[in-house]
């Protein structure tokens, strides 16, 4: 097994340098880029998606002469000095190579429009989504997998079909919809005041004891982590009980309660260890699907200043250094959840040799 997780640890550096290639080269060609958000704000226009989006005659794009419409109130000196500044002086290929040589050696570089380093930024804000992520598909697999494992054992019946109501229904609502209803309903708006509107903490997180902290802090993760989990909480019930169902109808299963084991003992003493294995198989993509899709919604609405959000403010401000931090954050912390994933298999069902596997 050891061999298998170094082969694998192995494989997140060419794979982390791929996604770095591509959204790299992306970049390359989306127009507005940092030097045209400084000059569009010193020219007094306002953001420079206005420009280029037709809103004017005049736009941010680089021109042949190397100069940029909209930048001829500027002295052409300065606008050289930004480009040396940014390293937007060296061709592409250039600045790619200097960028992956800083990463091997952990400098992630600084932020554009911050005072900061890239790598504090991403480490001020990852708790924040790593709580969302991790809380989210925790209270996930703890409500779906008894639900799910009832389901499939009253398959058919009443209970089975209202509880299949709500999860289509559960399914159907967009994550961000919930979010909105749970403020309204709980936080403030036309009917209770159960919840905080926004934050992880309150202000006077540090006066309050060990005790107090800890209320708090599950105080104010309570809605988020709801809005969170929704989506991931309906599939994945009926990822388990379908599961489930397909291994009762195995025949080792019939020759179990055949010799008269107990239902009980058959269920979660031979089924529950095969049908569990396809559910865990789904961890990483219930867990990086919340991590990263939910993230941005879930921070903005909250006000939780976490990865997603700070990835977004980032993009918005052509901020490429912060861009491609949080961008390798979020690609080393999926591929160390699918590692995991694989781990998990073998403590479920030691049978599972990933050694013998041929690569």
């Amino acid at each position: 097994m050891g061999a298998y997780i170094l082969r694998r640890l192995l494989l997140i550096i060419p794979t982390l340098f791929g996604i770095m290639v591509i959204n790299f080269t992306l970049t390359q060609f989306v127009p507005g880029g940092p030097i045209e958000q400084i000059i569009a704000t010193m020219e007094g226009q306002g953001d420079v998606f206005e420009g280029i989006s037709g809103g004017g005659s005049e736009t941010f794009e680089s021109q042949g002469d190397g100069g940029y419409v909209g930048a001829r109130g500027l002295p052409k000196e300065f606008i050289e000095e930004l480009e040396r500044e940014f390293g937007f002086d060296k061709p592409a290929h250039e600045r790619f190579a200097l960028m992956m040589w800083n990463y091997i050696r952990l400098d992630f570089g600084e932020s554009y429009f911050r005072s900061i380093s890239v790598i504090d930024l991403v480490i001020e804000k990852m708790p924040v989504s790593i709580t969302l992520g991790l809380w989210s598909t925790v209270i996930a697999y703890l409500i779906s997998i008894p639900l799910g494992i009832r389901k499939a054992v009253n398959d058919g019946s009443s209970f089975d079909t209202w509880t299949s109501g709500l999860i289509i229904v559960a399914y159907a609502i967009p994550g961000f919809l919930f979010a909105i209803m749970l403020l309204v309903l709980f936080a403030g708006g036309s009917y209770f005041q159960w919840f905080p509107l926004r934050g992880l903490t309150s202000d006077n997180f540090d006066e309050l004891s060990a005790w107090g902290k800890v209320v708090d802090y599950l105080w104010h993760i309570t809605l988020p982590v709801l809005a969170s989990s929704i989506s991931g909480f309906a599939t994945l019930t009926l990822l388990t009980k379908n599961s489930f169902l397909d291994e009762i109808k195995k025949q080792y299963v019939v020759t179990a309660k055949a010799k008269g084991l107990s239902e009980a003992r058959v269920l979660y003493g031979h089924v529950f260890r095969n049908a569990m294995l396809i559910v865990i198989a789904g961890f990483p993509s219930l867990f990086i699907g919340i991590f990263f899709g939910s993230s941005l919604i879930i921070e903005t609405i909250f006000s939780l200043d976490g990865l997603g959000r700070l990835g977004f403010e980032a993009a918005v401000a052509r901020d490429y250094p912060v861009i491609f931090g949080t961008l390798f954050a979020f690609g080393l912390v999926g591929l160390l959840v699918g590692i995991l994933s694989d781990l998990m298999y073998v403590f479920v069902d030691p049978r599972i040799d990933f050694e013998k596997r041929e690569v």
